[in-house]
């Protein structure tokens, strides 16, 4: 990806947003074409001259020191996710993203490893799989295999959970909360993509659903990002139907820009009982297939 192209639109972004109000420039919004701020505004806000942030929003963040970008954050009001990203987007200048996560040198083994595996089908009351840094469903459990059926389908190319989400139109029943899912997803990864900018399979994959569909066309042009950290979710599924569930992310430290997901629902809930119904489900229906 253009690292210019990716710092100057997601600056202007970021500014075009924030109104002179809620920057606190009293009389901000008068005699003004659009809501946001003025580069000059923004500059002042951060302490810097106009042309050096004119340079920067233009893309020449290569060298700009910690301070410099912690004074931008703080100007435009950015978020703890938004702040990491600008830091990436600066480092990834120098190849060197300050996640501290390196840079992956070789493609990663199709099959996980065998202690992934075993560790993932040790949670017997959850939903537990591994996706990269693309949205690939890399492995699962028992459970997150039956659960995520609609996404894994036949069988055929890696399962992926972008590509369901906006190519599948199952995806619009599976996520009830169609457009806030399609929200998290390309937010998630527009922050993986500022991590790692020299990620060729994630490159192809953006530039596969933005060819492909209008809603991530329009998604990945805002430029928001977002960490997948903890949160609930709801969803929809064909066997068990409408089923509320807490999710953790967990990075895996042996394989950088992989991430462990659980999903459990809340202990005597009925979405508890429904993933109970749902693992009863995927029990009797493998060992259909295994006497078949």
């Amino acid at each position: 990806m253009d690292n210019k192209a990716e710092v100057r639109e997601f600056l202007m972004t970021r500014r075009a947003r924030l109104t002179p109000d809620a920057a606190g420039i009293p009389g901000g919004s008068n005699r003004r074409r659009v809501a946001g701020l003025r580069r000059s505004e923004v500059a002042a806000l951060a302490g810097l001259s106009v042309e050096y942030y004119a340079r920067i929003e233009r893309g020449a963040i290569g060298g700009a020191s910690a301070s410099v970008l912690d004074a931008l954050s703080r100007a435009l009001q950015l978020d703890d996710t938004e702040h990491a990203h600008l830091l990436d987007l600066a480092r990834a200048v120098d190849g060197v993203p300050t996640s501290g996560r390196p840079r992956r040198k070789a493609a990663r083994p199709a099959t996980p490893r065998i202690s992934l595996q075993w560790a993932l089908d040790s949670i017997t009351d959850g939903i537990a799989f591994v996706r990269n840094q693309r949205q690939d469903l890399l492995a699962t459990n028992d459970l997150a295999k039956a659960f995520y059926a609609p996404v894994i389908g036949d069988g055929g190319r890696t399962p992926n959970l972008a590509r369901f989400q906006f190519l599948d139109p199952s995806s619009r029943e599976f996520y009830p909360d169609w457009d806030t899912f399609a929200e998290m997803c390309v937010a998630i990864m527009r922050a993986e993509a500022g991590r790692d900018p020299h990620d060729k399979g994630l490159q192809d994959l953006v530039g596969e659903l933005s060819t492909r569909d209008e809603t991530f066309r329009k998604l990945w042009g805002a430029h928001n990002v977002r960490n997948h950290g903890a949160g609930m979710k709801r969803f929809a599924h064909p066997v068990v139907g409408e089923i509320h569930l807490a999710y953790e992310a967990l990075a895996i430290t042996a394989d950088p820009g992989s991430v462990l997901m659980v999903y459990t629902a809340e202990p005597g809930s009925s979405s508890a009982e429904r993933l109970r119904l749902l693992g009863s489900w995927a029990a009797e229906h493998t060992g259909a297939q295994t006497q078949a």
